[in-house]
């Protein structure tokens, strides 16, 4: 039978969006033995509880790691709250989903926030489940003072804009907020918090993962600022960004939450999926397809067109160590993409496209895409990109050095119909 590179491409996709199934991996950590719900840590027993708990949450992944619980624990032992990117729902029962704006923050966001920490103040005894993935950080929104939403909305924009790592946006977004880096905590009323991570990011830390809601936090005020400074973004932030970020280095507002603070007891964090968990599913995928899978050791990080060029320069090396045997090569990340230009795309589409030269006539297949189904702010996953995208392209008229520069990679696979669309998947995983 002939191989069909782009049909085993999507099955490798989907087997890795299948190994993050956020329903599969809380239902994986949850167990109940009559009135009695257990939650591990894969191993060890991380707490007990007999009767309900409230369960709460945001990312692209909340209302399907939300259904797990509902799942395990059956309707009648649970309630609570929450917020999803839109296209991101599920059928629940009684935990209530609200559809935010990602990655812009909006006003359903800030709403459905308020609800979560009147929730998190009204309950009388714990657990307190808590659901965080990829998405989170703009799901979850309470500016703290003077800063306003759409303050914070403007921050954002630059943000994403200027190139800076999660890292660094992380530093700046948890200081303008009253719930992220730990702050979620301090409205909680009842112990324990227990929070179930399905992280995007680059080592997994759950204090990175939606700006920590619910984790402990070691980036200051000072940080914050010196990201906008670093990025040449500093002037550009809202008047009233940078009183509040002065105020708080100068010790008038208080900090995120520390390890050391009493609101950050009992309240363990357990990465349940992960980047690599998925690629280990798209590796065993790639097996049963007779493929010889070679998963990248490190992970994808740093500017997309350089993290790219330098993960193919391996491929090409490996390729001619092994000879003709047919291989399928897999890595995952977070990259970085600085938009200079006013095109259409994601850090998925760019590093197809960042590639298009260095793939010309070569017997390869490229499916660059995130695991969410959504790559930016479009409608795709991510692109295709082989041997033959170049030429392709220049029957069409179109350059891509000229595309990466207006940061237009959408617009290039759209035109020659190798954009790979799926719709959201409801899992997150970078």
């Amino acid at each position: 039978m002939t191989r069909d590179p782009r049909r085993d491409l999507v099955r490798i996709y989907e087997a890795a969006i299948a190994a993050v199934d956020p329903v599969a991996l809380v239902r994986s950590r949850l167990t109940v033995d009559g009135a009695t719900a257990v939650l591990t840590d894969g191993e060890w027993e991380v707490v007990r509880w007999d009767g309900s708990a409230l369960v709460i949450g945001a990312g692209k992944a909340a209302a399907r790691m939300a259904a797990g619980c509902e799942a395990v624990l059956g309707a009648g032992r649970v309630r609570g709250l929450v917020i999803v990117a839109g296209g991101g729902s599920a059928s629940l029962d009684s935990i209530d989903v609200v559809e935010a704006g990602h990655p812009v923050p909006d006003r359903r966001g800030a709403g459905g926030t308020e609800r979560i920490c009147r929730l998190l103040g009204s309950a009388k005894h714990g657990p307190v489940l808590c659901l965080i993935s990829g998405g989170a950080s703009s799901l979850l929104v309470r500016p703290r003072p003077p800063v306003t939403l759409r303050d914070v909305i403007e921050a954002n924009r630059l943000l994403l804009r200027c190139g800076a790592d999660i890292h660094a946006v992380n530093a700046v977004r948890k200081h303008l907020s009253e719930v992220k880096g730990g702050g979620l905590l301090r409205f909680a009323s009842a112990k324990p918090v227990v929070t179930l991570i399905l992280s995007d990011v680059v080592g997994d830390d759950p204090s990175v993962v939606g700006s920590g809601p619910t984790t402990p936090d070691r980036s200051t005020y000072a940080d914050a600022e010196q990201v906008l400074q670093r990025f040449g973004i500093f002037d550009a932030v809202p008047a009233a960004v940078r009183t509040l970020l002065a105020r708080g280095r100068r010790g008038e507002v208080p900090e995120t939450v520390r390890e050391e603070d009493p609101e950050s007891r009992e309240c363990p964090s357990l990465v349940i999926g992960s980047n690599r968990t998925a690629l280990e599913g798209a590796a065993r995928e790639a097996q049963k397809l007779g493929y010889k899978p070679i998963v990248a050791k490190e992970p994808l990080t740093g500017d997309t067109g350089i993290a790219g060029s330098a993960w193919f320069r391996l491929v090409r090396a490996e390729m001619q160590h092994r000879g003709g045997e047919p291989c399928c090569f897999i890595a995952g990340g977070e990259t970085t993409v600085e938009v200079r230009g006013k095109g259409r795309g994601g850090r998925n589409t760019h590093f197809a496209l960042r590639l298009v030269e260095s793939l010309k006539d070569l017997p390869i297949v490229l499916l660059s895409a995130g695991t969410d189904g959504i790559d930016g702010p479009t409608d795709a996953a991510g692109a295709f990109a082989s041997g033959d995208t170049a030429s392709l392209a220049k029957a069409r008229g179109l350059d891509p050095e000229t595309m990466l520069g207006n940061n237009d990679s959408y617009s290039f696979f759209e035109s020659i119909g190798d954009l790979h669309r799926c719709g959201p998947t409801g899992t997150t995983s970078g």
